[in-house]
């Protein structure tokens, strides 16, 4: 069963029986992303500089230069997630924008996209790809190791509603029905109705919900701060939850998080299969 969400422009399906968006006030939550930025910026810059002339005592990837992909959340770009790039060049991984600017278009049009981007990755790198994806980031790169196995060699998500991508706060739902109204209106690249409530909604739905391939290992991390989605569709029977004390937001600096992110991906880092180019 689904339940409805708010108003009509999230289709029901996307919001199934037993989640919920959070309460009006749970926006609150987010309060914490300052200082989880302050801290960020106190200890995480020193620590990596420190990385540099001595070895990281916690979990190393497996092979140094091994590629990861990292996926922006609804309206943010790949700016939002610089700082996790940055800790993860200080321990040896090649990362790589996923080149989105806004994360406010088509998902079906953007899961393309990204698949075309992590195959030339992984060609040119030779292996399959590490993919961190943050909220509707996390949901893209999720649905993209479900359809491309191939080409990818683990996956982490900070904060994304896979189970139930309808159950975001209201103030979401009003972007969201902003860009359909933009979309409605002959405005290019943004999200249309058919994306939230119609057969692109389905397929993008379906696509996160497909079973992963056996050597594809999925951390999905959660926090029961998070105050723009349920966090409990944040997590999976299929995958390694972790639990955090951050917001949502602060999910993409907070150092607690970065070391999730390490030892998630350094896990997933061997063996690794090479990747041919394609005819």
């Amino acid at each position: 069963m689904t339940r409805a969400t708010a108003g009509s422009t999230l289709a029901g399906f996307l919001c199934p029986e037993g989640f919920a968006p959070p309460a009006l006030r749970a926006i609150a939550q987010e309060a914490r992303l300052l200082p989880e930025v302050g801290r960020a910026a106190r200890h995480g810059f020193s620590s990596a500089r420190q990385r540099r002339g001595a070895p990281y005592a916690g979990a190393r990837p497996a092979r140094v230069g091994q590629p990861v992909l990292l996926v922006p959340g609804f309206m943010a770009g790949d700016r939002s997630l610089a700082w996790m790039a940055h800790e993860l060049r200080a321990d040896g991984y090649r990362t790589h924008r996923s080149g989105i600017t806004s994360n406010v278009g088509c998902t079906r049009s953007v899961l393309e996209s990204l698949e075309r981007r992590v195959e030339a990755v992984a060609i040119r790198r030779g292996s399959p790809v590490l993919l961190v994806g943050h909220s509707l980031g996390g949901m893209l790169a999720r649905g993209l190791a479900g359809r491309r196995p191939d080409l990818v060699a683990g996956l982490v998500t900070l904060g994304s509603p896979v189970q139930a991508p309808g159950a975001h706060h209201r103030l979401l739902t009003v972007g969201v029905s902003t860009l359909t109204r933009l979309a409605a209106a002959g405005l290019p690249g943004v999200m249309a109705g058919d994306c939230v409530r119609g057969d692109c909604a389905r397929a993008a739905f379906e696509a996160t919900t497909a079973p992963l391939a056996p050597h594809v290992p999925w951390t999905a991390v959660y926090s029961r701060h998070d105050g723009v989605v349920d966090w409990r569709a944040c997590t999976h029977p299929a995958a390694v939850g972790v639990e955090v004390t951050t917001s949502h937001c602060g999910m993409a600096v907070a150092p607690s998080v970065v070391e999730v992110v390490r030892t998630a991906l350094a896990a997933a880092c061997a063996p690794l299969r090479p990747v041919a180019a394609t005819a």
